[in-house]
């Protein structure tokens, strides 16, 4: 049984589906990849990270974008949309619409399954070519765990945290993230909790 084809759609194609549609789609060479749901721990992760970053940004001139921010690799064409992203410099557009970022600074992503090894691997890929990008966050939702990614010249050092009074120090914000916060209300200790 032979497959159908997938058209292959130019970046502007993408775009002005992406702004009709109220679905969200990953583009890369071509395609267009839907991305699936969020589970609810993983809406909560997103959330308490956002909440804690925002307040520590206030009065900044920084931004903060949850889910719904696109972002562009420029150099690889991908476009996707981070679960967190923040600034603190003047952000760049690709076009006087403003929903698809240039620069991000930090780029957030809460792990789960069925993406757990495409953002470890492939999408942290593209994302290390952002000149821009300076610290990557893969945040476990099945258990209290962070590991953080810092750009130190052309390396990247992983730092990982699981202790409940950890503090993660993002130094290209100034902010500072405690485990325990952003795990906040999420139970570790029920067995029968499905993580999707």
């Amino acid at each position: 049984m032979s497959s159908l084809a997938q058209p292959n759609y130019t970046p502007a194609e993408y775009l002005a589906l992406e702004r009709r549609d109220p679905y969200r789609s990953e583009y890369l060479n071509g395609q267009i990849l839907a991305q699936a749901g969020a589970s609810r721990r993983h809406n909560l992760i997103a959330g308490n990270l956002f909440s804690e970053l925002r307040l520590q940004l206030k009065g900044r001139p920084c931004e903060i974008y949850i889910s719904d921010m696109r972002v562009k690799v420029s150099p690889t064409g991908l476009y996707t949309y981070p679960d967190v992203v923040a600034l603190c410099a003047p952000s760049h557009f690709e076009d006087d619409h403003e929903d698809t970022l240039l620069n991000p600074a930090i780029i957030v992503e809460v792990l789960s399954p069925s993406t757990e090894a495409y953002d470890r691997g492939e999408k942290f890929v593209h994302y290390r070519r952002l000149e821009s990008l300076q610290a990557y966050l893969l945040i476990a939702q099945d258990k209290m765990r962070i590991e953080q990614y810092v750009r130190q010249g052309d390396q990247w050092v992983l730092s990982e945290y699981s202790d409940p009074a950890a503090s993660v120090h993002l130094e290209a914000i100034a902010c500072d993230l405690v485990l325990q916060d952003i795990y906040l209300t999420l139970d570790f200790s029920d067995p029968d909790t499905v993580i999707t």
